[in-house]
């Protein structure tokens, strides 16, 4: 009898072993079937909905587009998909950055380091950074990127940004640079940091204000934990947004460049630790954005 327990008690090992081995394998093809439909569309170009309007020459109708974030590294760790889908279609990319990411008392390097991956990112810096830094980064200054250092608007966790602050704001960069299209966090802001979520709602209190309802304004929408680190594996859910989306507008956006994210959050020296590594490696919004209108 025992000898018979012992060969069932094999058996059952050998089975889940095997299940397991599958299911690996399973997730492994996967990934590197959904990595190939990224890299072959990088190459392929496809042209997209997205923005690609045409005037009446045939020409694509070149947009002045503004992303509003929290801190210096936001661009880099969720928006580059549609930050690359922009730039390689030559709209024009501004960058409005509401504070300088001072948590840890690396504020100003932190700064410099954003002005660094917007060159990566093929978005040229604000005028009004410091000789220094064009001498040291060979930035040539324009008005794409703007970092603030609002004392009421700190980075961290309890800091409460104040929206009217944060809409009038906005508005004077829209004003400065003729933008016409905004793009921001949700309502939850991807990782639920606060700093994130007030920005959303500073964007909504703008909407809100009859002299910017002509403003478009897209929202990053944030996905639950397991869809969050499932990499390029869910770019296959995040296409079936749109065709789910029948009473909102949405749109799915690869990243054409992937590449691209890991060189450009690799200019956030300061905050390029092996978490963060690892975050951009198994983030999902490394490989695609889906963007729904506010």
């Amino acid at each position: 009898m025992e000898t018979i327990f012992d060969g069932m008690n094999f058996l059952f090992q050998v089975h889940a072993r095997m299940a397991w081995l599958l299911i690996v394998s399973s997730v492994i093809v996967l990934w590197v079937a959904s990595l190939f439909k990224i890299i072959h569309g990088s190459y392929s170009l496809p042209k997209g909905t997205f923005f690609n309007n045409l005037k009446n020459g045939g020409s694509v109708n070149k947009r002045n587009v503004l992303f509003v974030v929290a801190h210096p590294d936001d661009e880099s760790m969720f928006f580059t998909p549609t930050i690359n889908y922009l730039t390689l279609r030559g709209h024009n990319v501004h960058i409005l950055c509401l504070s300088i990411g001072d948590a840890d008392g690396k504020g100003i390097t932190r700064k410099e380091e954003l002005y660094q991956a917007s060159a990566i990112l093929k978005v040229i810096c604000n005028v009004v950074v410091e000789a220094f830094i064009l001498a040291r980064y060979n930035v040539v200054p324009h008005q794409q990127v703007s970092v603030l250092d609002h004392p009421n608007l700190q980075d961290g966790f309890g800091k409460v940004w104040n929206d009217s602050i944060l809409a009038n704001i906005i508005e004077e960069e829209i004003t400065r640079n003729n933008i016409d299209s905004i793009i921001t966090f949700d309502n939850y802001g991807v990782s639920g940091h606060c700093n994130h979520r007030d920005v959303h709602y500073g964007v909504r209190k703008l909407l809100q204000a009859s002299s910017q309802r002509k403003i478009e304004a897209w929202e990053l929408v944030s996905t639950n934990i397991f869809r969050k680190y499932s990499g390029p594996v869910d770019i296959w859910l995040s296409s079936l947004n749109p065709m789910q989306s029948s009473h909102e507008v949405v749109h799915c956006l690869l990243n054409e460049q992937p590449r691209k994210s890991f060189l450009a959050m690799a200019q956030h020296s300061s905050q390029w630790v092996w978490f963060r590594k690892l975050f951009v490696a198994f983030s999902s919004y490394t490989y695609v954005n889906t963007l729904k209108k506010m």
